[in-house]
């Protein structure tokens, strides 16, 4: 009974697919045979993870994280991809991060197969599933167990992270904008953090020097996203009753997906079942570069060589 309960309690936190807790039996049989058939290529499953930061504030829908995370259903390994955001999409004419945006735009449901269409051309692979998150809603998740523990590689201070709800502010007489920042700092070395903190440690992005660029912020959201998968593996420090009643209204409040209960409880068996040293974290940051802003008017990121350069590089990373 225990393994049924932590099995569907994983799945629920880590791919935001349910409405309702389904029953026992069913997710007994899915978890002890093998699960439901998922869809794949050359035997993997690749999952586009999104991240919104949700509100009612301009640009409120566009994908400030985009990761892919790659299953291998014969290794049983995985591999998160990060997609930085700046991207420029030939086929949008604009960013990547604004592919789920359009999608939405044009019709209700739209954005994530939209946003899955366009970051297969940029990683050369398909992908099968996509799930976006609210990120204040990904900040009550940790909430619900009780915060999570990250080992932070490097320090870094942040002099312009926004309060909260200041996103679209501004200060009168203050061409800096001083009022609408706080400055944040992170030791080295393992924190404990809860939901709020770790918001702010995935989101940062105007730290000096490295840690203020998009890829160390994608890193940084792959280390949340493996210390909410090890809390999940140590269930007794944090379940209660209580939060198991509340986790279906706080999922259905922070997610959107595109794949069926059983696929999900699927997916989530599979990635738990993944040990941490067999999580590989792939980025193409030095396979980009910076155009003239004159180019394309605006900041954006392209290949230095060309897009089937990346995509072999992906692959023979994943592959390794």
């Amino acid at each position: 009974m225990k393994k049924v309960i932590f099995f569907v309690i994983t799945t629920l936190l880590l791919f935001f697919a349910v409405k309702t807790i389904p029953g026992i039996a069913t997710v007994a049989k899915l978890v002890f045979n093998g699960g439901a058939p998922l869809a794949s290529s050359s035997d993997r499953t690749n999952i586009l993870l999104l991240g919104i930061g949700g509100g009612n504030h301009e640009g409120s829908d566009l994908t400030d994280t985009m990761m892919v995370l790659s299953l291998d259903n014969k290794k049983k390994t995985s591999a998160f991809i990060s997609v930085p955001r700046d991207i420029w999409s030939e086929t949008l004419k604009d960013r990547v991060n604004s592919a789920y945006h359009y999608g939405e735009e044009k019709k209700k449901g739209g954005g994530l197969l939209l946003a899955k269409v366009t970051v297969e051309d940029i990683v050369g692979m398909p992908i099968h599933y996509a799930v976006v998150v609210d990120f204040s809603g990904f900040q009550n998740l940790i909430d619900q167990v009780d915060g999570i523990e990250v080992v932070v590689p490097t320090a870094f201070t942040d002099t312009q992270y926004p309060k909260p709800g200041m996103e679209e502010s501004t200060c009168p007489g203050d061409p800096t904008n001083a009022c609408v920042y706080e400055t944040v700092h992170f030791d080295a070395g393992l924190q404990h953090m809860d939901g709020a903190r770790a918001l702010v440690y995935a989101r940062s992005r105007h730290a000096e020097g490295d840690e203020g660029s998009d890829f160390a912020r994608s890193r940084r959201q792959q280390l949340i996203i493996v210390a909410l998968k090890n809390k999940l593996m140590r269930p007794l420090t944090w379940f209660t009753v209580s939060r198991m009643k509340s986790l279906p209204s706080v999922l259905d409040d922070a997610t959107d997906m595109d794949m069926t209960m059983s696929e999900a409880l699927t997916i989530g068996k599979r990635f738990v079942g993944v040990g941490e040293n067999d999580i590989k974290k792939i980025s193409f940051e030095d396979k980009l570069e910076v155009p003239p802003s004159y180019v394309y008017g605006k900041y954006v990121l392209v290949p230095t060589e060309d897009w089937e350069s990346i995509h072999s590089y992906i692959k023979a990373q994943v592959l390794k």
